[in-house]
């Protein structure tokens, strides 16, 4: 159940409502604050609510039933599209957001020249992992704190905002010290007990599409974050895994629109990832933005042969200056900017 607020509805009719769901055992209030419109989506056995009483408090316009599972994703809930803002980035509105980096963090001059290139294409958060989890054991996993200090130093250094992934309920503290975006890779899309932690944050969270799972499944794995309190939350497409084995995944940029008329939640799209191939990453990234993007992820590497991680879809600073120049003429076409 969702209670739509009147326009501008004073503070004391909103938290009136609040207090009278909050009287209901078992029922938990989220109100979702708009520039013009409140709406309080209320999570629990609504049947415990008395619905005629809710519609004579003052202010409220409506109360309607929400038909989607995830009720504080839904576009039902709240028709006004989320924009986050982190540092000097925002994610969901008309600007592109770019988060440009390295794969894996693997020295601090590696880092910064990734963050230079990024920067001078107007990118405002710095990508890069400390922690990564690998199909094979035996492959790098990331220098993890070591490499944090370096992310948050070299993001520092060029005023960008860090998003990096975290694993596990162990390193969530050691990841919130130095990033100013969790991260959820697409490994731990369905990590519960990580979600609902996470949830309990103050920092926006980047949510990575699991690899096989449906978009109701992606925004209900969103749904366990934003009812635990965190209601910055970015989606992220990266690619499925279907049974074509000439791309690392499938990029289903029908992802974005289909996002968009189903949430309010912003979304950008990770083609390094989901194509496994740099010569792909540009076309996909043009596609991408023109379907409707928030935003897109993007890997580069100094040398992406003697990369430890992924080095096959990290592009060349010089590659991407390149590419950027053909999505900002598409983010321009679409009426969005870089």
């Amino acid at each position: 159940m969702i209670i739509v607020m009147q326009r501008h509805a004073p503070k004391e009719d909103i938290e009136r409502v609040i207090n009278e769901i909050e009287k209901n055992e078992g029922l938990k209030p989220m109100p979702l604050y708009g520039t013009e419109r409140t709406v309080i989506a209320v999570i629990g056995d609504e049947r415990k609510l008395d619905e005629h009483h809710v519609r004579s408090l003052p202010s409220v316009a409506n109360v309607m039933a929400v038909l989607q599972p995830y009720k504080l994703a839904s576009r039902e809930t709240k028709h006004e599209s989320t924009v986050i803002k982190v540092k000097n980035a925002t994610i969901g509105g008309k600007e592109i957001a770019l988060m440009i980096g390295p794969c894996a963090v693997e020295t601090e001059e590696q880092t910064r020249l990734c963050a230079q290139a990024a920067k001078k294409v107007g990118a405002k958060i710095l990508r890069g992992g400390a922690f990564k989890p690998r199909t094979n054991p035996y492959a790098f996993e990331g220098l993890k704190e070591d490499g944090l200090k370096i992310l948050r130093a070299i993001g520092d250094e060029f005023d960008m905002a860090v998003v990096t992934e975290v694993m596990d309920l162990r390193t969530i503290d050691m990841v919130h010290k130095y990033t100013d975006i969790f991260q959820i890779g697409t490994r731990n899309m369905q990590n519960f007990d990580l979600l609902k932690e996470i949830g309990k944050s103050n920092k926006p969270v980047l949510l990575k599409r699991g690899m096989s799972s449906t978009i109701k499944e992606f925004l209900l794995a969103a749904e366990y974050i934003l009812a635990n309190g965190n209601h910055e939350v970015i989606l992220c497409e990266r690619g499925i895994r279907t049974f074509e084995p000439d791309t690392r995944n499938t990029l289903a940029l029908d992802t974005v629109p289909l996002i968009k008329e189903l949430s309010h939640l912003p979304i950008i799209v990770d083609p390094s990832h989901a194509t496994g191939k740099k010569r792909l990453v540009a076309p996909m990234s043009k596609a991408a933005i023109a379907a409707g993007a928030d935003g897109l992820m993007i890997d580069i590497h100094p040398n992406p042969k003697e990369a430890l991680c992924d080095g096959d879809q990290a592009l060349l600073p010089e590659e991407l200056f390149v590419m950027m120049e053909e999505v900002k003429k598409i983010a321009e076409a679409v009426g969005r900017s870089i």
